[in-house]
C-alpha cells in the first residue's frame, strides 16, 4: 500500500507543477499581412507572426483549423516567422490567426488578421450627390453601382481612416452621410461583394470637398491595396469561430485533460487513503474483540477454579468433623 501510494502522490506532485507551469502565460503574438490585407485574386501575399525572441514554433490558423506550421529559420529573425500563400483565391480569404510556443507552453491567440481578396466581379462605379464639394454643415449621399449584380457593398475612406460602411443590395446601395464636418472630407471608393472577404474590383476614387471645414491632408487618391497603413477596418460582420475558440482550442483542451488526469489522482490518493484507513480500523476492531474474548475466557477459567478450590475444601472441612459420616 505505502509504496504505491508514494508513487501516485509523485505522479500527482508532477503533474500539479506541470499544470502551475501550463497557467502562466505567454504575450500575446502579433500578426500582421505584407503587402497589404487586400490581395487582388492570384497574386501572392505573406502573412507574418511575431512573437517572443526564444519562440521554437510557430502555428497559423484559418477560420478555427490548423493551416501551416513554421519554425524560426534564423538567429536573426528567431522572434518572428513568415507565412506565404503564393496564390489568392476565395478559399484562402478570411480570418487568419496564429500562436507560437516557448519551451512547453503555448501562447494565446494573436489578434484576428481578415485577409480580403479584390479583383473580383466588375469594377463599380461610385458618385457623390449633390456633388464632390459641399458646405461645412451640409448632407451628402454616396452611391455606388455595380452592373452585374452583388449582394453587399463596402464604402471605404482612405489614409488612416476607420470610417467603413457596408450595405446590402443587388445592383447598387446607397450611403447617406451628414451633416459633414471636416473629418468626412477625403478619397473614398467603394467595392462589391457577395461576402465580407471577396471583394470586386475597387471603384475609381471620389474625392470630397468640405468648403469651410478644416483642411485634409488625405485628398489625394490612393491606391486602397498599396499598403496597410492607408485602411484600418471595421468591418460589422459576425464573430469567427477564432474568436471564441478559447474553450475549444487544442490547447485549452490540453490543459482541460491535466486537471481532469489531476482529479482522478486525487481521487484515487483519497480512496486508498480511505481504504487504509477503513483497513487499519477494521484489523483494530478484530484486536479488540479478539483481546475482549480471550479476557473472557481468561476470567471463566479462573472462576471455575475457584469454584473447584472453595469446592475441595468444603470436602476437607466435612471429612475434618467428627460424626459428619
Amino acid at each position: 500500500m505505502l509504496p504505491t501510494l508514494t508513487a501516485l502522490l509523485s505522479l500527482g506532485l508532477c503533474l500539479s507543477q506541470r499544470i502551475n507551469t501550463e497557467t502562466k502565460t505567454l504575450p500575446k503574438p502579433i500578426i500582421w499581412a505584407k503587402p497589404s490585407i487586400m490581395v487582388t485574386e492570384g497574386n501572392s501575399v505573406d502573412i507574418w507572426c511575431q512573437g517572443v525572441q526564444s519562440a521554437s514554433e510557430y502555428q497559423l490558423y484559418f477560420e478555427g483549423s490548423f493551416f501551416a506550421s513554421e519554425r524560426p529559420k534564423s538567429s536573426r529573425l528567431m522572434n518572428k516567422v513568415r507565412f506565404l500563400i503564393s496564390q489568392m483565391t476565395t478559399r484562402t480569404a478570411g480570418i487568419y490567426t496564429c500562436f507560437y510556443q516557448n519551451g512547453e507552453l503555448w501562447s494565446e491567440s494573436s489578434k484576428p488578421l481578415k485577409l480580403i481578396i479584390t479583383g473580383l466581379y466588375d469594377t463599380p462605379t461610385l458618385w457623390v450627390h449633390p456633388g464632390p464639394e459641399v458646405t461645412l454643415g451640409e448632407n451628402v449621399t454616396f452611391s455606388c453601382q455595380l452592373k452585374t449584380g452583388t449582394s453587399k457593398f463596402f464604402l471605404l475612406k482612405e489614409r488612416g481612416s476607420n470610417y467603413v460602411q457596408h450595405k446590402h443590395g443587388n445592383s447598387q446601395a446607397e450611403f447617406p452621410m451628414g451633416p459633414v464636418t471636416g473629418a468626412h472630407g477625403g478619397t473614398y471608393r467603394c467595392f462589391g461583394s457577395y461576402n465580407d472577404y471577396a471583394w470586386s474590383f475597387p471603384s475609381e476614387p471620389v474625392t470630397l470637398l468640405i468648403r469651410g471645414g478644416v483642411e485634409n491632408t488625405s485628398l489625394e487618391p490612393t491606391d486602397p491595396t498599396s499598403s496597410l497603413d492607408y485602411w484600418e477596418f471595421g468591418l460589422s460582420t459576425k464573430e469567427s469561430g477564432l474568436q471564441k475558440d478559447s474553450a475549444f482550442w487544442n490547447h485549452t483542451t490540453q490543459n482541460l485533460i491535466r486537471i481532469g488526469l489531476a482529479c482522478i489522482i486525487l481521487m484515487a490518493l483519497v480512496w486508498f487513503l480511505a481504504e487504509d484507513w477503513l483497513s487499519k480500523r477494521k484489523d483494530q476492531e478484530e484486536a479488540n474483540r479478539l483481546a475482549n474474548w480471550e479476557c473472557r475466557r481468561r476470567r471463566r477459567r479462573q472462576h471455575y477454579s475457584e469454584e473447584e478450590q472453595r469446592g475441595a475444601m468444603s470436602m476437607r472441612e466435612l471429612k475434618a468433623t467428627p460424626g459428619t459420616l
